[in-house]
């Protein structure tokens, strides 16, 4: 039974992901755009969302949890206060924050706590066709959900909760839930015996950690585990000859993010696309010669200029993409 599924988790991403030289292939580079790019908007609400990444012409999306749960009937996050989001934001960034915020920031932090309890309840009953309804949504406007990020997926996530956000993805029609490598071999085996059950694609990611070998015990324990690249974060990591892991790793990557950032010895700051130590455009070329078939996702992480905003900026990162030639 296990090979069946194992099997059936290699043909799906058969047709989507991976790289192939078959000339047959439709050599269009998938560009997506993970939705925590619109961090800064001040609407975070899901039909919100659906409507900046609209206005930017992307017909691929990664999904955050937030960005769908409400609408199927989660409660509100605290975090949809933009004033909240802008304080917790300096926090995770060990900005200076006065008094009034460090008091705040704690206020947030305990009503988050709560929410979290509250939302644990209600995935216990979740109805599932409110995701259903949310994919609808998202065709209509010609726009495919290919994976998505809830915060169900951590070691201390009981089973139950990781069976939830896999059932919500499959039911927005993304073919693998995402989530910060747990650098725990016991976890991924975890997460990857779930997903065989599940029928799903566990694709992990990475930040400073990223190592051209930080995925191969995942990879061998499973054909459910594959990569989620982040490879922004993997030239910030300094690691060696960085296009290499593309051709290594082509036929296990799911999707991939991609943002400018500087190498940490340069100072690993996040920059405007063409600005930073990202061989964006070497990338993409790769990527094209090769006939990738992985979604290229764009995280907009550096700072947003003065007049604009991410909306905008999104589709700047987007132009630099596409006027990129093989």
């Amino acid at each position: 039974m296990k090979t069946l599924k194992n099997a059936f988790l290699t043909i799906l991403f058969l047709a989507f992901a991976g790289c192939n030289s078959n000339q047959n292939v439709q050599d269009e580079l998938i560009v997506g755009i993970q939705t925590y790019s619109f961090r800064t908007m001040d609407d975070q609400s899901p039909i919100s969302i659906l409507n900046y990444i609209k206005e930017t012409g992307i017909k691929h999306v990664e999904l955050m949890g937030n960005h769908a749960e409400s609408f199927a009937g989660a409660p509100e996050s605290p975090m949809a206060n933009p004033d909240y989001r802008s304080i917790m934001m300096k926090r995770y960034r060990n900005l200076e924050l006065t008094s009034e915020e460090q008091e705040l920031a704690e206020v947030i932090s305990e009503e988050v706590e709560l929410y979290n309890l509250a939302v644990q309840e209600w995935r216990k009953n979740v109805d599932y066709t409110k995701f259903e309804t949310l994919r609808d949504l998202y065709a209509e406007a010609g726009i495919l959900i290919y994976a998505f990020k809830p915060r169900v997926f951590e070691k201390e996530n009981t089973d139950d909760d990781i069976r939830y956000g896999m059932r919500a993805a499959k039911a927005l029609g993304a073919s693998h839930v995402t989530l910060e490598h747990p650098s725990d071999d016991e976890h991924t085996a975890r997460l990857a015996k779930i997903a065989e059950e599940e029928n799903i694609i566990v694709a992990y990611h990475g930040h400073m950690q990223q190592t051209p070998t930080l995925w191969d015990t995942a990879i061998e324990q499973s054909s459910a585990n594959w990569l989620n690249l982040d490879f922004g974060h993997y030239i910030a990591a300094e690691n060696e000859n960085p296009l290499q892991i593309i051709l290594d790793k082509k036929d296990r990557i799911a999707s991939m993010h991609l943002k400018d950032r500087q190498r940490n010895s340069n100072g690993g700051a996040n920059l405007e696309w063409g600005k930073g130590d990202t061989p964006i455009v070497e990338l993409i070329q790769l990527m094209k010669n090769n006939k990738c078939r992985f979604p290229v996702t764009i995280e907009l992480e550096y700072d947003i200029p003065e007049g604009s905003n991410a909306v905008e900026e999104v589709k700047k990162c987007l132009a630099y993409i596409t006027n990129i030639k093989s």
